[in-house]
Formats: structure tokens, C-alpha cells, sequence
């Protein structure tokens, strides 16, 4: 079979060999007559554009790595589906890598996506460490972190305002007359992690308490639902709980409900953080502090592609706010307002 060339559909369309680059490449400048009349004659002759080729000839391949650490929450695979969408609304296209928590698989598999040419990385739910973002800065290569953040020179980051999320959380709970609160956390190597727990004990702290009970769940179900039977199984149970993330929340509420057979929140109040969809189910009805996941990949489109595209200097760290969210998992303080 004769591979069919750009200069063929050229002489179909009966236009020059440019106009039919400038038709499949992204924002470049056609008209609509032309483009329709390229797009017919490359559909009739089953013609592909070569991405690679021309990816050599103009030195973008408009390919953005995106690595992740893990699916399970379903905070991740949302986010994900909108930041390819609206890359791909943009002209670029996505390579999903996915990584382990440690520094140096991620460290590993951000080496390997570089081979790639990539235009840009965005390192969702990972850090990276110092010397690898100084080889990223060298190639030209922009990254951005998204739900995490670092202080390393010349990576942005765009997360939730997690330290506020977790302070609003103490605050609700002291309001609701708690006096015995956990707190679940996750991956103590997470900034969101840290953020939410800081957060979290300052408020605690305005209010005149300290935490009763502290396990750790590593933002993983099987874990949360250890550490949730730890902290409720003996005589001194905490009368609420924040859980660090909706993920771990869901399996903490299925162990005191169907397990120790607690009510909620009759016997414990239940918060969590993320607002995934489950978290809205009556079955769970989760109050939680909300990521906003769309106001997030907004920012960290816009944050790359300035950098990919203009040439844009180094962007500060971009933290969007996150509402808490009440439903019916935890106690309403009479006359509550966010």
C-alpha cells in the first residue's frame, strides 16, 4: 500500500502543499473554504498527518506528559479526564504515565517521559525532587504540579487551599459541641496531607483543644478501615473524626457503622475532604471540604501553556479555595454558616 503524502491531498484539493500543513496544524491561520476542501480530500484518500515529523520540524511535539501516583481515589480520575480534555481542546494531547509514592520511581518515570519529547509535565498526586526539576528547566521542558506543591525553583503548583479547608473543619466540629475529635491522615509525605492536618490542629488549637485520637491511613481504604477500628474499638472513642481525604472517609463510615455498629453522626461525626461524587450518595451523604476540581485544571492549563507557548516566567504557587460542604455525616451546629 503507497502511504499517502500532504502533497497529495494538495493536488486533490487542489492547493498548495503549506495550506494543507497549516490545516492540521493547530491555530494556524486558514480559511474555512480551504480547510473544508483540504479535510474532504485527506478524508477520500485516507490521509493521516505526520505528528512526529512535523514535531522534528517545528521542535514541539504538542504532547504533555501527565504522571499520577495512584486511580483509587476518585478525586484523580476526574481530574485527569477534564485536564485531558481541556489540553486536547487546546491542540495538545496526553501521555499518562502513572508512578508509585516513592522519589525515585517517580523520579524514574519522569526520566523516561522526557524521552518523549514531551512540551510540558503536569505531576498530579506526586513531588519530584530538586535535581530532576533542574534537568526538566534545562531541556525546556515546563512542569507543574497539580494537588501538590513544592518549593523548588521554576515548578509551579496548583492546589486547593488545604490549610484553610482543614481549619474550617475544626471549626465546624468545636461549633458542633465535639469534645473528643480525631483526625485520619494520609500520606504523611503529601503536602495535602500536611496542609489539612496543620490546618486542621491550628483550628483545633483557636478553639482551646488538641486532638483526642491520630491514626494514619495513607490515603488508602484498606488502611483507613485499620485505623479506624484502632481509634473507635476501646472505651475512650473520639465523638468526631476528620478524615484526610472522601476515599479513606467512605471506608472509616463502614467500619463504624457495619462493624462497631456506631451511628452516624448520632455516636461520631464524620467529615472528609475532596467532595467526590460518592460523597453526595445518601448512602454516605458526606460533609466534606470541596476541591474544585474544574477551577484547578483551568489554572494548571493556563500556568503551562503560558510557559509552553510565551515563554512565561515562573508562576507563583496557585491555591484555589475549598468550601466545606454539609450534609448529613456529621453534627450542624444550630444557626451554622460557611
Amino acid at each position: 500500500m503507497v502511504k499517502v503524502s500532504a502533497q497529495d491531498v494538495a493536488d486533490r484539493a487542489g492547493v498548495s502543499r503549506s495550506a494543507v500543513s497549516r490545516v492540521f496544524t493547530p491555530g494556524a491561520s486558514v480559511s474555512a473554504k480551504t480547510a473544508e476542501k483540504v479535510r474532504r480530500a485527506a478524508a477520500e484518500l485516507g490521509y493521516r498527518p505526520n505528528v512526529l515529523a512535523r514535531s522534528l520540524i517545528t521542535g514541539r511535539s504538542r504532547i504533555i506528559g501527565l504522571v499520577v501516583a495512584y486511580l483509587e481515589n476518585y478525586f484523580y480520575p476526574e481530574a485527569l479526564e477534564k485536564l485531558s480534555n481541556a489540553l486536547q481542546a487546546r491542540g495538545y494531547h496526553v501521555l499518562v504515565f502513572m508512578a508509585s509514592q516513592t522519589a525515585g520511581n517517580i523520579d524514574e518515570v519522569l526520566e523516561e517521559i522526557l524521552d518523549y519529547q514531551v512540551d510540558g509535565i503536569i505531576a498530579a498526586s506526586v513531588a519530584l525532587s530538586s535535581d530532576l526539576a533542574t534537568r526538566c528547566r534545562a531541556a525546556g521542558v515546563p512542569v507543574v504540579l497539580f494537588n501538590r506543591s513544592q518549593d523548588i525553583a521554576g515548578v509551579a503548583s496548583v492546589s486547593s487551599d488545604n490549610y484553610r479547608g482543614g481549619a474550617e473543619v475544626a471549626r465546624f466540629l468545636l461549633a458542633g459541641g465535639h469534645a473528643r475529635i480525631g483526625y485520619i491522615a494520609g500520606w504523611e509525605g503529601a503536602s495535602t496531607q500536611r496542609d489539612r492536618e496543620a490546618g486542621f490542629r491550628d483550628g483545633l488549637a483557636e478553639g482551646g483543644q488538641g486532638l483526642h485520637a491520630r491514626a494514619v491511613g495513607d490515603f488508602h481504604h484498606d488502611r483507613a478501615r485499620a485505623a479506624a477500628r484502632a481509634m473507635f474499638s476501646g472505651p475512650d472513642r473520639p465523638d468526631a473524626v476528620f478524615v484526610a481525604n472522601d476515599h479513606m472517609a467512605f471506608a472509616v463510615m463502614d467500619v463504624l457503622r457495619f462493624e462497631l455498629g456506631l451511628a452516624v453522626p448520632g455516636d461520631v461525626s464524620v467529615v472528609g475532604f475532596d467532595d467526590v461524587p460518592p460523597a453526595a450518595w445518601p448512602a454516605y451523604a458526606l460533609t466534606t471540604v470541596r476541591q474544585r476540581a474544574n477551577l484547578m485544571v483551568e489554572r494548571t492549563v493556563e500556568v503551562l501553556l503560558a510557559q509552553i507557548e510565551d515563554g512565561a516566567a515562573d508562576a507563583p504557587p496557585s491555591v484555589i479555595p475549598a468550601p466545606l460542604v454539609v450534609r448529613g455525616s456529621a453534627r450542624v451546629p444550630e444557626g451554622w454558616t460557611t
